[in-house]
């Protein structure tokens, strides 16, 4: 046996944590590799050396160092660029989308969006995984593994849609065994030739996913998100890297906290959630401007708040939906204490339009005041629900890459 093979066999172990590091741009050379795994340098290079063999990395073994250096520059490391990707779905209120998404969480590619959503899960699924196929016929590159995101909650194991109240579809929908489905239909095969593996979760559980490791949540201990979508609320907590769904995935459906006790029916039963209470559609009916059929709601709401902001009635909105929407954060940051709070959606354009309101609301109804310093921030991937969603599917390769490869 090899001197190599001998300290790949040491360091077998530390290939997905090796992936892991370079996957989210914490060991962007071999030097900073060895000292997150605390391994010996030729090990790591042995490490290294067999993600590449894998097609996953790319390693430069003669970087270009920076003028005046002393020594040789480290081996560079990145991912591969013409390697292995996820096909990303996504599907929300105003339409589907699906992507191809490598390491790291760069997009490959995207097809255009469907702007109808039919009320029949395996119609709609069905749809987007033919997109993805096209996509992926169209690039060449072998496949790991299909995500999905979807606005609902996502019972785990078993990948049921709970409530995907702005969809029409029926409570419960069975969208796990769906995907797996039409993936095999289509011909999604992974590197061994049989139909890829399928994962679904919740649009905003993996969007903080996403920016916890590529985003604006590196770092962060205990990430909190909250994002309005297209249509209605919802958030998600990361600790210490990996999201919490709770007992059987149901965690951190802040879309149902109840910011205006006497406000309007929300589809869950209760009254004046911040689901109703803080969406796009909230926002355009209180500047007093029709929601139109030909864009998203999203986007008629984030261009109005760009666009119009100095107009008395939008501007008041926006300090109507800040509001509220800072009640809700208050409440949320007294019960969990994260160290950072991101918004993605409507709310992150309201952040970008009065920040100072903002900060001050969280502040004046938190305890003892210390939740206004956590930072509030906005999201800073632009399609991270997709990239989210390509996470899932990624997560046996970064596991186990050998097992998920074949090696």
């Amino acid at each position: 046996m090899t001197q190599t093979r001998t300290r790949l066999e040491r360091g077998r172990g530390a290939l997905g944590p090796a992936l892991g590091l370079v996957h989210t741009g914490r060991a962007a050379t071999r030097a900073l590799l060895t000292a997150e795994l605390g391994v010996t340098r030729a090990t790591a290079g042995a490490v290294a050396a067999e993600l590449e063999a894998l097609g996953l990395i790319k390693v430069d073994t003669r970087p270009n160092g920076p003028s005046g250096a002393q020594g040789r520059p480290s081996h560079r490391l990145d991912v591969a660029p013409d390697g292995p990707v996820a096909l990303a779905l996504q599907v929300h209120s105003d339409g589907f989308r699906a992507a191809l998404v490598g390491l790291g969480g760069g997009i490959v590619a995207t097809a255009p969006g469907c702007t109808t959503v039919s009320a029949d899960p395996a119609q709609v699924l069905g749809e987007v995984v033919r997109a993805g196929a096209e996509l992926l016929g169209a690039h060449g590159r072998v496949c790991v593994g299909a995500g999905l995101a979807v606005p609902s909650a996502i019972a785990e194991p078993e990948g049921t849609a709970l409530n995907p109240l702005h969809l029409a579809w029926p409570a419960g929908a069975p969208v796990l065994r769906i995907l797996t489905e039409q993936v095999a239909r289509t011909g999604v095969l992974g590197p061994d030739g049989r139909p890829v593996p399928c994962f679904v979760g919740n649009d905003v559980n993996v969007a903080a996913l996403a920016e916890h490791r590529h985003g604006a949540g590196q770092d962060a201990q205990h990430l909190l998100v909250v994002a309005s979508g297209h249509r209605g609320v919802g958030g998600a907590l990361v600790l210490d890297g990996r999201l919490h769904t709770g007992s059987a995935g149901l965690a951190l459906e802040v879309g149902h906290l109840t910011v205006v006790p006497d406000g309007r029916p929300c589809h869950c039963g209760s009254r004046g959630c911040l689901d109703i209470e803080t969406d796009p559609l909230a926002f355009l009916e209180a500047a007093g401007r029709p929601a139109g059929p030909e864009v998203s709601l999203l986007r008629q709401a984030a261009d109005l708040l760009r666009t119009q902001y100095a107009d008395p009635a939008v501007r008041g909105a926006a300090h109507v939906l800040i509001d509220r929407l800072g009640a809700g954060l208050a409440g949320l940051v007294n019960v969990l204490n994260p160290d950072r709070v991101l918004l993605g959606g409507l709310h992150r354009h309201l952040l970008d339009a009065d920040p100072e309101r903002l900060r001050a609301v969280v502040a004046d109804r938190s305890l003892w005041g210390r939740s206004g310093s956590v930072p509030l921030l906005a999201c800073a991937l632009d399609h991270n629900s997709l990239v989210g969603a390509a996470e899932l599917a990624w997560q046996p390769v970064l596991d186990d890459p050998l097992a998920a490869l074949g090696g």
